[in-house]
């Protein structure tokens, strides 16, 4: 079909909560995409974050078909082996505890809600301004932006909102507080890292009062950052973290992985989804788990990640550059609209970022992106004028 043909179809049957760029993407390879008239794209979003692999990455593929001409699904009723491999590798991978899988990120951070809240019954949950944590009612009730709430209270109560400083944390955290539940880089507030310093005064706040604390590494996590989780990188390991996006290759999929101190918080029928930890998208995310995770794939990451941030920060339409890894936003100089630039991107040079703001522009390539395609899309968002 055109793209006329679908946006007519959208007008008439779609539930308008998106605004779509007039582009219709058809394929898809590594950290290139192509259009209805054959046109390449250079995709330095992934589907925000969730093609670290890249896009139909032939192992990735392999595996989803192979499972998928085996067997679909059969309920968390029984037993499936990519489930369970799934979730040893992920604790192997992490903080060595017990596994929940779903379907997606908003959904890991329900889990996680009511595992802190099935930890200490009653307990109050401390968040940070700026944060996102999905747009179910829990995640959204956990995410302090007046723009997405307002519409949709009364919210879930039981959440307290901190300052980001360490001071604020440490006065947040209370003997009521059964967790706090942050993310170590707000991806979807611009990309802004939060500092060792803050993460520490949670890790001890939470220790003083027995509360938990919990990371959504829904976007940092999967080598997003160099390495194979955000918390690698600091002083600090939570209790419980979250992730999704990359962790399917493609594919919708969530977990909540949990420390030993957490693992056996949750019980028979407290929980549970029908479709999550489906054999073929754990097959897909094993493989796209066993990419992620390769010591020279991370090094490269941290390496592109320190020369993107560093020829971003040369160009004189850009005011300031924040970071790790593959995981970037720079904010426009002079006014310029964030939006629109990113629109301009898409239409006039092929290359696909995303606005998380009026002035802040997001770049997330896939990990596997290679330096001749950095330097191009680099060159392309020079010839916007930046």
């Amino acid at each position: 079909m055109t793209l006329a043909e679908l946006q007519e179809l959208e007008q008439r049957y779609a539930v308008g909560t998106y605004v779509r760029n007039p582009v219709q993407f058809v394929r898809g390879e590594g950290a290139l995409l192509w259009d209805e008239d054959d046109d390449e794209y250079l995709d330095f979003l992934a589907g925000i974050s969730v093609l670290n692999v890249g896009h139909c990455h032939p192992r990735v593929v392999a595996a989803a078909v192979e499972q998928l001409g085996r067997l679909t699904h059969v309920s968390n009723l029984y037993y499936t082996e990519p489930a369970m491999r799934l979730g040893k590798a992920l604790a192997d991978s992490s903080l060595g505890g017990k596994v929940f899988l779903c379907n997606s990120g908003a959904e890991a951070n329900e889990a996680a809600i009511k595992l802190a809240r099935r930890a200490r019954p009653g307990g109050e949950v401390v968040v940070v301004h700026d944060a996102f944590h999905g747009r179910t009612y829990g995640a959204l009730s956990a995410t302090p932006q007046e723009s997405k709430q307002a519409p949709f209270a009364p919210l879930v109560p039981g959440f307290v909102i901190a300052a980001k400083t360490p001071e604020a944390i440490a006065s947040a955290v209370g003997e009521r507080t059964a967790a706090v539940l942050i993310e170590p880089i707000q991806g979807e507030s611009g990309v802004h890292v939060l500092s060792d310093e803050l993460l520490l005064a949670a890790r001890e706040a939470c220790d003083r009062a027995g509360a938990a604390l919990i990371f959504d590494e829904v976007q940092t996590g999967m080598g997003r950052t160099g390495t194979l989780w955000a918390y690698q990188q600091t002083p600090v390991v939570p209790d419980a973290l979250t992730s999704a996006k990359a962790l399917g290759g493609g594919l919708p999929i969530g977990a909540l992985v949990t420390g030993s101190k957490l693992a056996d918080a949750l019980r028979a029928g407290d929980h549970g989804s029908t479709f999550a930890g489906g054999p073929v998208v754990c097959a897909a995310a094993l493989v796209a788990l066993e990419i992620c995770s390769d010591p020279a794939l991370l090094a490269r990451v941290r390496k592109l990640g320190e020369w993107m941030r560093a020829s971003l920060a040369e160009l004189a339409g850009v005011s300031e550059v924040r970071g790790r890894g593959l995981l970037i936003a720079f904010d426009l100089a002079g006014g310029r609209s964030a939006p629109e630039l990113a629109q301009r991107a898409l239409l006039e040079q092929r290359l696909v970022v995303n606005a998380t703001g009026p002035v802040t522009i997001r770049l997330e390539p896939p990990l596997i992106v290679t330096a001749a395609q950095v330097e191009e899309a680099l060159a392309r968002l020079t010839r916007l004028g930046l």
